[in-house]
């Protein structure tokens, strides 16, 4: 175990932080159970000196430096998956540590997708990438060649949209560097489930539960809209998720009473919304009930599960600056910031909302992105944001089926080659057993 670091890539939110400390009892509880010594357990999160610390690449210098003679691999694993460590010993046994090693449980595209900027288009099903949920592993030689190569080359400062498959693709090196080798005991099947026997990992797969759900009047919901789309996206809001949220408003560029839009005096722009998003954070302090905890700003192509928000938001204090959704993050590797991407749609508590208007961090024009002014005023407070892979900025099939497969979606976005409708109650409608008094349409997963 003396050869294993174990980074667990944490949040500093309390309820993350909390589940991975836990996990981190369970590793070294493990090692004292079978008579070893202590292993190094790393929190990424406690790693302060890297706003980006969460995407990996910028700490493999640091991690060659300390670690680079004394280790041979670096484990890495979210704050759910579960990890038998006797078993995890065994197998990265099979591997020579002296070679280059990349391992994990394989995922690929099915096809290709604009997440990946359209990468392997002729065939997407060729780049294998790793499932963060199922844990992977680099063998120290590798760690070593990667932060000489981030020494000579820098991150460039743009965009992390997909982590796992951009540290794939950085690795690969265009051909010159490993592929990820699957490893078949590295599994995201349920704890629970009688198929795991043979794993070294697990994935506890749920939507994460932590008392009641929060109350309906206790989510205040804002549609994006404006006036080009109140014929065709609108309608699709009202016959999915709009019987879900007990308080809704629709925010557009033009009073429509047959919805009813709310004009905020602010004009469409064709990107960005920053200035729309600004108005709709001050409407909500200052126009609605200060008991009201939480606010959710979606765009009106956005298809969401309120009702499991509101599971979800019950493991949160909204006593806490908590600014929740889906994590890119812009420029980490030369000091940038994260910010939660709109389209999966963004979670404030009234806290942060509080913070971030006190704050006098507003939009450099209308038209800035609302998205990235936020993550970059959140950044200039200190205040970090909370990522839940449960939020998606794309559709379904933008994503592998074996990833989602472990997952209770909140949301997807966007209506482009969908059926939206189809994809709602396919995705994000509460089952009968979640729910006895919503009606479920029986459609198959497999047929998206």
């Amino acid at each position: 175990l003396k050869g294993i670091v174990f980074v667990i890539q944490s949040q500093s939110n309390s309820f993350h932080s909390k589940r991975a400390e836990d996990l981190k009892r369970d590793i070294l509880k493990q090692a004292v159970d079978l008579g070893k010594e202590s292993p190094i357990v790393l929190l990424t999160h406690q790693i302060d000196r890297h706003e980006g610390a969460w995407t990996i690449l910028p700490l493999m210098t640091d991690f060659s430096v300390t670690y680079g003679r004394n280790t041979s691999w670096i484990f890495f694993c979210e704050e759910d998956t579960r990890i038998q460590v006797a078993k995890l010993l065994e197998t990265l046994r099979r591997f020579d540590k002296s070679k280059e090693w990349f391992l994990g449980k394989a995922l690929h595209d099915e096809e290709s997708t604009i997440i990946h900027h359209y990468a392997f288009a002729e065939n997407p099903t060729v780049f294998k990438f790793p499932d963060f949920a199922a844990g992977w592993a680099l063998s120290i030689p590798l760690v070593n060649k990667l932060a000489k190569k981030l020494k000579s080359e820098p991150l460039k400062s743009d965009f992390t949209i997909d982590l796992k498959h951009e540290i794939a693709l950085y690795i690969w090196q265009k051909g010159e560097g490993p592929h990820l080798t699957p490893v078949p005991e590295f599994c995201t099947n349920d704890v629970n489930s009688y198929k795991t026997d043979d794993c070294a990992t697990t994935f506890s797969n749920f939507l994460p539960l932590c008392g009641e759900p929060v109350n309906k009047e206790d989510v205040f919901v804002a549609v994006k809209t404006c006036r080009k789309f109140h014929g065709d996206r609108i309608p699709v809001v009202k016959q999915t998720w709009e019987r879900e949220a007990a308080l809704i408003e629709y925010y557009s560029d033009y009073a429509d009473i047959s919805i009813p839009t709310i004009d905020l005096g602010i004009p469409n722009t064709e990107r960005g919304h920053c200035g729309k998003t600004f108005a709709i954070l001050e409407r909500f302090l200052n126009h609605t009930s200060p008991r009201i905890p939480w606010l959710v700003v979606v765009d009106d192509d956005t298809l969401i599960s309120i009702f499991r928000l509101r599971k979800l938001l019950s493991c949160y204090d909204p006593n806490e600056p908590v600014f929740l959704g889906e994590r890119y993050g812009y420029g980490l590797g030369t000091g940038g910031y994260s910010y939660i991407t709109g389209g999966g749609g963004m979670v404030f508590s009234r806290t942060a909302v509080q913070k971030l208007l006190a704050s006098k961090c507003r939009c450099y024009s209308m038209d800035a992105p609302d998205d990235m002014v936020l993550g970059m005023c959140f950044n200039g407070l200190g205040i970090p944001i909370t990522h839940s892979p449960l939020f998606h900025q794309a559709r379904p099939m933008d994503y592998p089926k074996d990833y989602l497969s472990h997952q209770i979606p909140v949301s997807f976005h966007k209506h482009w080659n969908i059926d939206p409708v189809k994809v709602y109650f396919t995705w994000l409608a509460p089952n009968t057993e979640e729910s006895h008094n919503e009606k479920k349409v029986g459609y198959n997963r497999e047929d998206l």
